[in-house]
This record gives C-alpha cells, structure tokens and sequence, in this order.
C-alpha cells in the first residue's frame, strides 16, 4: 500500500500548503495546518502530525490530525524514543514497516501496536543547517510506506520547512534563544557523539540517538554541550557505563 503523490498531485499539494501557511502568522496554527495538509495528501493513512523539537527533543509546537496520533505521539515524548525523534535527531527519514517486528524502539513499538498503529514514516524538516522537527504519518496496515511515500513526503517537508521556519522566526523572542540557535548549528558535533558511541560502545545508531536523547534530558543540558563532553572524554561519558 505504498504511497506516492502523481507529479501534478503532488505541485497542487504544495501549492496548497504554501497558500495556508503563508497566510499564518502564528506558529502553533502553522504546524496544525501542515498536519491537515499532509493527512490530506495521503489519504490512506490513519493520521498526520507535525512536530517542532528543541535542542533537548522537547516539543514546542505540535500539529495532530486525529486522537489517535496525539497519543502515539505523547508515548514518543514520553519515553524518549521513536522514529519521531530519530529522524529529527538524525536529520534522516524513518520508515517503520511493522511495528509488530521492529525493534529499533521496543517501549514505544509497544505503545504503537497498542494503539493498532502497525506503519509509520517520519520525515525531518531541514532549513539550512539546522532541523526544525519532524512530520510523520501513521497507518493501521503493515507496509504502508516505503521510499515512493518518502520522496513525496520529502517534497514537502522541504517546503514546508522554509515556510515555517519564516514564521517562527518572527516568534524567536519567545521560543527561541540564542544558546538554541547556536545548538541546532552544532549538528557536526552531535553526529560525531552518535559515531562515537556506534564505533567505541558497539552502538546501533537508533540506539546512540536514544542514548545522546536521554542524558540530554536528564541532565537538562543541550544535545549539542553533552555531545561535547563525551567526545572530550568528560565525566558525563561515563554515564553510559553506568559509574
């Protein structure tokens, strides 16, 4: 049940998104509109929804469709994992094909196959050197997605991503302060991290995001400042060995 939009489809689709969100001056408005307008353009699915993360994977705007992906959005932020924040943290799409036999995120493919919720595909939306969010889509059937779904959700997020980042610049005072600038641009350095913990601990990179995701959290620090300490051998390292 693989997914793509026709070229002519697909141009209106765009054409679309850009028409509401350029009328919209408010962010959390924005992200809600995309929603509707991916959820829209592929009908198929038994839900949309559009994240903005920060430097620490914490949501500051979220745009949901249906219940059914607050909820299996909530679990992602609640536990700490998912292809939500995979592809945000990686800056890489993410398919899951079955929630059922994947185990790249066992606590919240759980919380998934409670929901019914068997495919998902998660795209980042990237402006520049820096990654705004996520939008992601999820469907009840197994194989829903793959990489003709991807290149049409790709489209858009690119153009998505301009769009929004425009208006949330506009909000910047309120949401977005220097020292979080400075660490979306420090995506060098957090990628390094993630290569560390793959090369030197034997890491899947699900797992070394999940990992870099956690500390963050825990120790209220960005994902840029806990990258820096582990590639510098500091004392925040040694959390992974449990000491």
């Amino acid at each position: 049940m693989s997914q793509q939009l026709p070229l002519d489809e697909l141009t209106l689709t765009l054409a679309r998104i850009k028409g509401l969100l350029l009328t919209e001056e408010k962010v959390d408005r924005a992200v809600q509109l995309l929603a509707e307008g991916i959820r829209d353009a592929f009908p198929g699915s038994a839900g949309a929804g559009v994240s903005l993360i920060d430097e620490q994977g914490n949501r500051t705007s979220a745009g949901a469709t249906d219940p059914l992906v607050i909820q299996v959005d909530q679990s992602q932020y609640r536990l700490g994992e998912g292809p939500c924040l995979t592809a945000w943290a990686t800056e890489r799409t993410v398919i899951v094909h079955n929630a059922e036999t994947d185990d790249r995120w066992p606590e919240w493919a759980e919380a998934a196959r409670e929901l019914a919720i068997a495919s998902v595909i998660s795209v980042p939306l990237i402006r520049g050197s820096r990654c705004l969010g996520a939008m992601k889509l999820y469907a009840a059937a197994t194989d829903a997605y793959d990489q003709t779904t991807a290149r049409s959700l790709q489209k858009l997020a690119a153009s998505a991503a301009i769009l929004l980042d425009n208006i949330q610049s506009s909000e910047t005072p309120k949401r977005f302060s220097e020292g979080l600038v400075e660490a979306l641009n420090s995506r060098d350095t957090i990628s390094r991290a993630q290569g560390y913990l793959m090369g030197q601990r034997g890491m899947a990179e699900e797992d070394a995001v999940r990992e870099l995701l956690n500390l963050s959290q825990e120790t209220k620090q960005s994902l840029a400042s806990v990258s820096a300490q582990i590639l510098s051998g500091g004392k925040k390292e040694e959390s992974y060995d449990g000491t």
